[in-house]
């Protein structure tokens, strides 16, 4: 199965007392085959270019896809804007009971944007060193439910209109699921479910309208083999329960200049949960010296030393202008640590 390739390479670098090291990157190669967000965007062989370039630059454990929100609500119609030298970004739009009825009807396994991010993974499948575990990233529920509906409106739902907030995720994470099959056929190993929205509900809100999806999600595939990964921006510190209870492999988290506490998180959750970071992707690898992101990767690494369900990673997405250097700072230092 799919899933024993990534625990077993995780077994076996704890074993040999050394950590599986994956910063969240795909931005920053760009920047090495001189495109752009736009055009990688919507041009898959684009896009597979700058995470090839990644993979024998760094050549990290994982490789995911550029992290991209607006693919699925793009997928379903929401007005989405294509800059340039920045990531799509999904406009906020009346939405009402005729649009709801219409969207029910799209199938987004039609989707000429969709389809080149599900064409990347099947490049990455066929073409990356087998070692390079590929993942790619899908929109969570509650996340893509407030681009759809606006993040103000999603938020006051959750407290005056349960039952309508509760359609839109029902229908978010059957698109979701629609997205994660084409990506399972196309080769992907590891599925990461990107929340960032729902960093701002509480326990009993985030549970509701986020974690009970994503559990669902998860036990859907338990027999697929794939990989599955839940990510929230910002102190999730508060739902780390109701994030480790949906069962997922994987748990992404960011920052300590957040508020996250990456060897506290590892004594709160099972101990077959692996953690994923969490350095600041703006801090000393974005603006700092090779020394500078030395210092910060070995004190994390020595922190998780008693933690063997730990990979070394990134908060969340590097920028596209953290310097190359200092990303091959990082890797080498995930690479010669060793395990005390």
């Amino acid at each position: 199965m799919i899933k024993n390739i990534f625990t077993e390479q995780l077994q076996k670098a704890y074993k040999e007392k050394r950590r599986l090291v994956a910063p969240l990157i795909g931005a920053p190669g760009l920047n090495i085959t001189e495109s752009t967000i736009k055009l990688a965007q919507q041009n898959y062989g684009e896009h597979f270019k700058a995470l090839n370039a990644i993979a024998k630059t760094f050549s990290p454990d994982i490789i995911f896809p550029l992290m991209d929100l607006s693919v699925e609500a793009n997928a379903i119609g929401c007005y989405t804007l294509f800059p340039k030298e920045e990531s799509a970004t999904v406009m906020k739009e009346h939405f009402d009971d005729d649009k709801i009825t219409r969207l029910e009807k799209i199938n987004i396994a039609y989707d000429t944007r969709l389809l080149g991010y599900v064409k990347t993974v099947k490049l990455m499948s066929i073409n990356l060193p087998k070692n390079i575990m590929r993942g790619a990233y899908v929109a969570g529920p509650y996340s893509l439910s407030s681009l759809m509906i606006g993040a103000e409106e999603a938020a006051m739902a959750t407290v005056t209109n349960e039952d309508y907030l509760k359609r839109i995720c029902d229908i978010a994470t059957e698109r979701i699921q629609k997205y994660i099959h084409l990506l399972i056929a196309a080769g992907v190993q590891i599925i990461c479910i990107l929340e960032p929205t729902a960093v701002l509900l509480g326990p009993d809100q985030f549970q509701q309208f986020s974690a009970s999806y994503v559990r669902y999600i998860n036990e859907s595939l338990k027999f697929t083999g794939v990989t599955t990964m839940y990510h929230v921006c910002g102190n999730a510190t508060h739902l780390i329960e109701n994030m480790s209870q949906t069962g997922v492999d994987i748990l992404s988290l960011d920052s300590a200049h957040v508020g996250v506490d990456l060897p506290a998180v590892a004594k709160q959750i099972p101990q077959e949960t692996t953690i994923l970071g969490n350095i600041n992707p703006t801090g000393s690898i974005l603006t700092g010296s090779p020394a500078d992101v030395k210092s910060e990767v070995n004190s994390l690494l020595d922190s998780m030393d008693p933690y063997p369900n730990f990979i070394l990673g990134t908060g969340c997405d590097l920028p596209q202008d953290t310097p190359i250097e200092n990303i091959k700072a990082f890797m080498k230092i995930g690479r010669d640590h060793r395990i005390k």
